[in-house]
C-alpha cells in the first residue's frame, strides 16, 4: 500500500466515538479467552492468542475496506499454522518459526491485495466453504478432548480421537470434566438473559475460574503451560531460514483468512454506506500480519465471531477495532498475569461451544446443499472429509480445486447453442437444426461463457451442413462472450469455418467487442476466418447481428440471381 494512499486512508477516518470505546473493550475482553483459546487448540503458547489481538487488531481496522471487520486469529487459521509448522519439519513452539509463518503470510496477502485479485474467492463455492467450516468445528472440539477429559489421546486423526477418548472413560479426570460441564452450563443459562447474552462467554470464563480456584480444583491451568506476562510483547524477528518451507503453507493459510473474510462485508456492511473491497480487505489483514509478526502474533484475519461482538456492542466505525487492539494492550499491561489461573477445561468447555455454535450456524447451508444440489453435495462432504483426514493447508486447496472442478463441470452443463430467428417484433430464441438449410441464412447463439470444457457440447449441438448443394452462410452471434475466448473454442471455430467454406458455406462472427478482435486477430483465427467476416460489436445489442445478417443477405443475392431462400431454423 503506497504512502500516499495511507495518508488519504487516514485522513478519510472519521473521529473516535465513545460507543467504539465501548465496543472496543468489550471486544478486548472477549479475545483474552477466545484468542487464548484458538491459540491452544492449535497446539501453540495461548499467550500467543492475547499478542494476537493487539497490534493485528489495530492495524487491520485502521486500513480494512470493510470498516467494522475485526482482523484477529481465528480457529481455522491457528489449526492451518499448526498444521503448516509441523509439515514443514518445524518447531510450532519455536517464536521465530511463529514470525516467519505469520509475516509470509502477511505478505501473500498483500501481495493479493495490490494485484486486486479479490475475485478469486468467488471461485470457492459455498458448498465448499459449507464443508471447510463444519470440519473445522469438528477440528475445533477434537482438539479441546485432551483439555475437557482430563485424558490425552495419542492418535491425530480427528475421527480416530473422539473414539480413542470414548474408549477411555474410566480414565477421564472427573474434576477436568465438572469444570468443563459447568463452563458450559453457565454460558448455556445466560443465552436466556438477553441483557448479558452478548457477554456469556465472558462471564463464563470468570464465574467458572473464580469457583475452580475458591474450590481448589484439580486440574491444569494456563499458567501450568505459559506464563502470561503484565508486559507488552516482545519484538521477535522472523527465522528467515524457515521462509523456503512456509512458502506454500503461507499462501494456504492466506487462502483460509481471506475466505473466512469474505463473508464479512456481505454480513456486516458499512455503517457509512461505502462500499467495501475484497482486495482492499486483503491488503489490510497484509499489513495486520506483517506487523504483528514482529510482536508475538500468529498469523490473523478476519473473524466473524469477533466483529460480531463488535457489532452488537454497538461500534459505528473502525475505531471499534482499534480500540479493541489497543484495550486489549492495556488489559494486558494490568493484569495479564491473572489469566495464569483460567482453568483448561474452562477453555476447552468454551471450544466445544465455539464448535457446535459454528456447526449449527452451517447447519441450514448443509441442509439446502443436501436437498437441492447433489453435485455441490459431493464437493461438500469431500471437502470436510479432506479437512477431518489431511492437515488444513492441503484441505483448502483440495477445496479450491473442487470449487473450479465444479464450475467448470456446471459451465459445460449449462453452455448452449441456440437458433436466432427474427421475426416482425425482433429476433426469437428457438432450438438450432440439426441440419443447415442450403441456400439460407442460419444465426446461431452461444450462450456460455467460452469455457474449453463447454466446447464439446457446442460441438455436439452444431448442425450439420446442408445435404443439397448450394451456397449458405452461418452466423455465430458472440456478443455476450468474454473478450478472450478458449484456445479450444478459437480451434472450434477454425474448423467449422473450414468445413464450411468446403460445403460452399461461409461462417460470419457477429457482436465481437474490440477487445476479442485485437486477442483473435493476434491468434490467427480473423486470418482464417477472412476479415469480413469478423463483424464488431455496436452499442446496439443486435447492431453487429443486423449488420452480418444484411452482409450475408447480399452475399447469397450475388451467388444467386434469383435472390435467398432467407429463412432461417
Amino acid at each position: 500500500m503506497a504512502v500516499s494512499a495511507i495518508m488519504r486512508r487516514i485522513r478519510k477516518i472519521s473521529r473516535p466515538r465513545p460507543a467504539d470505546a465501548v465496543s472496543g473493550l468489550v471486544t478486548a475482553l472477549f479475545s483474552i479467552p477466545e484468542g487464548m483459546a484458538y491459540a491452544s487448540i492449535g497446539g501453540f503458547n495461548p499467550v500467543s492468542g492475547l499478542y494476537s489481538g493487539m497490534l493485528s487488531t489495530l492495524v487491520g481496522s485502521m486500513f480494512a475496506r470493510t470498516a467494522l471487520m475485526v482482523t484477529t486469529l481465528t480457529s481455522a487459521i491457528a489449526l492451518s499454522s499448526q498444521s503448516v509448522l509441523s509439515s514443514a519439519g518445524l518447531d510450532p513452539h519455536d517464536v521465530g518459526n511463529i514470525a516467519m509463518l505469520t509475516v509470509a503470510v502477511g505478505a501473500v496477502m498483500l501481495v493479493m491485495g495490490l494485484l486486486r485479485v479479490g475475485a478469486i474467492m468467488d471461485f470457492v463455492s459455498s458448498a465448499v466453504m459449507t464443508g471447510f467450516t463444519v470440519g473445522i468445528a469438528v477440528q475445533i472440539v477434537a482438539g479441546v478432548l485432551g483439555d475437557v477429559t482430563g485424558y490425552d489421546p495419542e492418535r491425530h486423526n480427528t475421527v480416530v480421537k473422539f473414539v480413542e477418548v470414548l474408549g477411555h472413560v474410566p480414565q477421564w479426570s472427573g474434576a477436568s470434566v465438572a469444570v468443563a460441564l459447568g463452563t458450559v452450563a453457565v454460558w448455556g443459562v445466560l443465552q436466556f438473559v438477553r441483557p448479558v447474552k452478548s457477554y456469556a462467554t465472558l462471564i463464563a470464563l470468570v464465574a467458572v475460574t473464580a469457583v475452580a480456584a475458591v474450590t481448589g480444583a484439580d486440574t491444569e491451568t494456563v499458567g501450568d503451560i505459559a506464563k502470561v506476562p503484565n508486559s507488552l510483547p516482545p519484538f521477535t524477528f522472523p527465522d528467515l531460514s524457515a521462509f523456503p518451507n512456509l512458502v506454500l503453507g503461507a499462501f494456504a493459510i492466506a487462502l483460509v483468512g481471506l475466505a473466512q473474510a469474505a463473508g464479512i462485508s456481505a454480513a456486516v456492511p458499512n455503517p457509512d454506506g461505502s462500499k467495501a473491497s475484497a482486495s482492499g480487505d486483503f491488503s489490510a489483514q497484509g499489513a495486520a500480519n506483517i506487523v504483528g509478526g514482529f510482536f508475538g502474533s500468529l498469523p490473523t484475519g478476519g473473524s466473524l465471531s469477533r466483529t460480531g461482538v463488535a457489532v452488537s456492542a454497538g461500534a459505528t466505525s473502525r475505531w471499534a477495532g482499534v480500540f479493541a487492539g489497543a484495550w486489549l494492550v492495556v488489559l494486558v499491561l494490568i493484569a495479564g498475569a491473572a489469566a495464569q489461573i483460567i482453568p483448561m477445561p474452562v477453555i476447552g468447555g468454551l471450544l466445544f461451544v465455539i464448535g457446535f455454535e459454528l456447526i449449527q450456524g452451517r447447519w441450514a447451508d448443509v441442509t439446502l446443499v443436501l436437498r437441492t444440489a447433489p453435485l455441490s453435495a459431493v464437493a461438500m462432504v469431500a471437502t470436510f472429509l479432506a479437512t477431518t483426514q489431511i492437515p488444513l493447508q492441503y484441505a483448502i486447496l483440495v477445496g479450491a480445486g473442487i470449487s473450479l472442478v465444479l464450475y467448470c463441470v456446471q459451465a459445460a452443463r449449462s453452455a448452449r447453442l441456440l437458433a436466432l430467428v427474427r421475426d416482425d417484433e425482433g429476433w426469437c430464441l428457438e432450438e438450432p437444426p440439426k441440419t443447415l438449410p442450403a441456400n439460407g441464412i442460419t444465426v446461431l447463439y452461444y450462450a456460455g461463457v467460452a469455457l474449453f470444457a463447454e466446447v464439446p457440447r457446442i460441438s455436439e449441438t452444431w448442425p450439420a451442413p446442408p445435404s443439397a448443394p448450394g451456397r449458405f452462410v452461418v452466423i455465430l452471434n458472440v456478443r455476450v462472450l468474454p473478450d478472450v475466448p478458449s484456445a479450444t473454442l478459437q480451434k472450434l471455430l477454425r474448423a467449422k469455418a473450414e468445413a464450411l467454406r468446403k460445403s460452399g458455406g461461409r461462417l460470419m462472427l457477429a457482436g465481437v467487442s474490440s477487445a476479442m478482435i485485437d486477442a483473435v486477430t493476434r491468434a490467427g483465427l480473423v486470418r482464417a476466418l477472412g476479415e469480413e467476416n469478423v463483424v464488431p460489436a455496436s452499442r446496439h445489442v443486435f447492431g453487429g447481428l443486423d449488420t452480418a445478417y444484411a452482409e450475408a443477405q447480399r452475399w447469397l443475392a450475388e451467388t444467386d440471381g434469383n435472390g435467398p431462400d432467407t429463412g432461417t431454423s
